[in-house]
């Protein structure tokens, strides 16, 4: 264990979708830090430590995923193969796939969005691709915008092929197809009227897949992660399915 980081006082138990001798993958909740930032200096909970005690063993994060957003979430066991791992990642052969809930519905209802995005720590311009498609609509009678007495909404599978950090909000912000619940690229009355009609306070984005091979035995791994309770009640609330 880490000298600098004490274990955490009824820490809680984080859901591990997969575990061998070299992978662990957990379920990771929305609001969840995967590591220390200094952009989140002041906290003290994150996926890392909280497997860290869990396991009792040093894991690295293979990958990120951002703090409201919830689902697969890789590590290593061991610090020999995070390299293989990574460069997985980097050449583009890793599959993921999102779930989210949006405002509005496309119009096209399967494509790709080419849009480049600048990243926040350059300020360049760097290519990003997402692939999306709608899995289901829905149509409420509220007026959530002042224009229109209804209100409609999509559930879109999203994968992208690219990593940018953002990059599926961004994406859908740019086609103004913001995700529920997002406070920094979605859009405040959707979230405001979502918040007080249905109680929702987390982030509709959820990494519901990972699929790679393993770097040891090249088998191919799919690893798929529950919905959370957040997202259950939201699609509950807006009238599809749990089969969907």
């Amino acid at each position: 264990m880490n000298q600098f980081d004490p274990p955490i006082p009824n820490s809680p138990v984080l859901e591990i979708l997969f575990e061998d001798e070299y992978l662990i993958a957990i379920n990771k909740p929305s609001g969840l830090l995967v590591h220390r930032t200094s952009i989140a200096a002041k906290e003290t909970v994150f996926a890392l430590q909280l497997l860290r005690d869990q396991i009792g063993q040093h894991v690295s994060p293979v990958h990120r995923l951002d703090r409201p957003t919830s689902g697969v979430l890789l590590f290593s066991k061991k610090e020999e193969i995070l390299p293989l791992l990574k460069e997985q990642f980097a050449d583009r052969s890793v599959q993921k796939t999102y779930l989210a809930i949006v405002r509005g519905i496309p119009t096209i209802k399967s494509g790709l969005i080419d849009h480049p995005l600048k990243s926040e720590r350059s300020g360049r311009m760097q290519e990003a691709q997402t692939h999306y498609q709608v899995l289901a609509e829905a149509e409420i009678p509220f007026d959530t915008t002042g224009r229109y007495p209804t209100s409609r909404y999509s559930l879109l599978e999203l994968k992208p092929e690219t990593g940018r950090t953002h990059q599926i909000r961004r994406h859908l912000a740019h086609l103004r197809h913001y995700i529920l619940g997002d406070k920094k690229h979605g859009d405040n009355k959707q979230n405001q009227f979502f918040e007080k009609q249905f109680g929702l306070e987390n982030l509709l984005l959820h990494a519901e897949k990972l699929e790679f091979k393993h770097p040891i035995s090249f088998e191919i791994l799919s690893i798929m992660a529950p919905l959370p309770v957040h997202f259950e009640k939201t699609r509950k609330d807006l009238g599809w399915s749990k089969t969907l």
